[in-house]
């Protein structure tokens, strides 16, 4: 989280039904439309990024409606399982972790399931550091009555969005990741084509009413409830601080911080998991066969101070995930691999030691020039 970010968010607690928070949110709305690629109405929930996917879920279908869900990775099972918790019928699309939907996937489940009302998905899969052809999937079910949502929690912020352009009925994040907050925003947009399934409610819901929070935010300049407002000042500074540095930069950085990830991986004589499609807001380097990913997770982060994460589910000790996204510098890459480099070491990995540093410098080197 940047300092600037950080002095924002102590500045002394307003009260928020006030002119003056009223101001905040609304400028800090409208910010986030470039972000999210849409003009749309941007709605603030207090929660995670997880109750911004229950609420599109909510607002959108009802119990016993069916619906697809791409399930590639740990986010994606999530889908599923909010679908389930909402009496709602879940099809899952299977794919391998690491690996991305083919937009005939989703053709072909449509087929098969042509009672869906909608597609759920990840934009930037973050358990397998995978990339989904959003736009392509977009075009499939742009031309049908089928809403796709897409979790964008590791890809709004990250590279570009254009939800309005591709078609996305619903789009949502949340504040930990690239937009550079602590944990605690929702974030959410809808379509025209959203609103209008939304304006008549079929599943139980309070909190979570988005036609409410639409009135509270769009007409009276307000949240339905109590809002993290500490948060919403400091999101507002952040995105001052993405508009500052320009659309293009931020995300030409967060391409330059990926292939220089990734080239130290191959420096190492390493595999990407997403080694097709990777995502360039975090990269995840398998490790070695009989090195166990977890003990060098601990190692990097007990011993030498540097935090990334390892991997979930069936990828438990098999994978290192270094993000790169929000308020990461290209020198941060360095640090992160100069640490992974010291954990192989002490694991007792065979390789040139400043290999993978060289090889991240030089891309950094060619992405600066």
């Amino acid at each position: 989280m940047p300092p600037e970010v950080a002095l924002e968010m102590a500045r002394p607690i307003v009260h928020h039904r006030t002119p003056e928070f009223s101001a905040v949110l609304e400028q800090t709305r409208g910010r986030l439309k470039p972000l999210m690629g849409t003009a749309q109405e941007v709605l603030l929930l207090a929660s995670s990024g997880t109750g911004a996917m229950e609420a599109v879920v909510t607002n959108l279908l009802a119990p016993g409606e069916a619906a697809i869900y791409v399930d590639g990775g740990k986010f994606g099972e999530r889908w599923g399982r909010i679908l389930g918790a909402f009496g709602i019928i879940a099809h899952p699309v299977k794919v391998a972790w690491g690996g991305a939907v083919r937009p005939e996937q989703i053709e072909q489940a449509l087929r098969q399931y042509p009672g869906a009302r909608a597609v759920l998905m990840q934009a930037s899969e973050t358990s397998t550091t995978a990339v989904h052809p959003v736009e392509q999937i977009g075009a499939i079910t742009r031309a049908r009555d089928v809403m796709l949502v897409v979790d964008g929690i590791t890809s709004v912020g990250v590279f570009d969005q254009k939800m309005d352009q591709w078609g996305v009925d619903a789009l949502v994040t949340g504040s930990q990741k690239a937009l550079m907050l602590p944990p605690g925003l929702g974030i959410a947009a809808l379509s025209p084509r959203a609103w209008e399934r939304a304006a008549k409610p079929r599943s139980p819901r309070f909190y979570f009413d988005l036609n409410r929070e639409l009135k509270a935010q769009r007409d009276e300049h307000t949240t339905a409830y109590t809002p993290a407002i500490s948060l919403i000042y400091g999101l507002n500074k952040s995105l001052e601080m993405i508009h500052a540095e320009g659309l293009p930069a931020v995300f030409a950085r967060h391409r330059l911080m990926a292939r220089a990830a990734q080239a130290a991986a191959r420096a190492l004589g390493l595999e990407l998991l997403a080694a097709e499609n990777p995502a360039p807001g975090v990269t995840g380097i398998l490790t070695p066969a009989r090195i166990d990913g977890s003990r060098l997770v601990r190692y990097m982060r007990d011993v030498l101070g540097v935090t990334v994460q390892g991997g979930q589910d069936q990828m438990k000790g098999k994978l290192i995930r270094i993000g790169h996204m929000g308020y990461v510098a290209p020198f941060d890459i360095l640090v992160a691999i100069g640490a992974l480099e010291l954990a192989l070491r002490a694991e007792g990995y065979d390789f040139r030691i400043g290999a993978a540093v060289a090889a991240a410098q030089a891309e950094i080197a060619a992405g600066q020039s």
